[in-house]
């Protein structure tokens, strides 16, 4: 079997915050339809936003649990914690050590899914 493409797929009840957010994060675009908005980046797709009106979001780490999660490794985690947070992120775990040389940060996007900043 040959995938020719994958794209990882977000329920949420507010297209346009969730799709910002995914586009500003992954430096990409929104292509927005009435229920559906898809993130490119680089002209490819990448991230599809459905609408989901009841969207109950995961209360992960600590509840109940989580629908999805994205790790994201990234070279300077302080940069890119500013740059999430200001894109309308929750930060929902901080690491045990900032500093340490390996790491994450568990973080949820506006419509509540989970994702961590990795490194190391």
């Amino acid at each position: 079997m040959r995938i020719a493409r994958q794209i990882v797929v977000f329920d949420a009840a507010d297209l346009t915050t969730e799709s910002t957010f995914w586009a500003g994060l992954l430096g990409g675009t929104v292509e927005a339809e009435d229920d559906w908005h898809s993130v490119s980046v680089d002209g490819q797709p990448r991230v599809g936003i459905q609408l989901a009106p009841n969207h109950i979001p995961p209360e992960w780490p600590d509840g109940t649990p989580q629908q999805i999660h994205l790790d994201l490794y990234v070279d300077d985690v302080t940069a890119a914690h500013d740059e999430v947070i200001s894109l309308g992120a929750r930060l929902l775990q901080p690491a045990d050590d900032i500093d340490s040389t390996e790491g994450f940060q568990v973080y949820a996007d506006p419509a509540g899914h989970p994702f961590c900043l990795c490194w190391g």
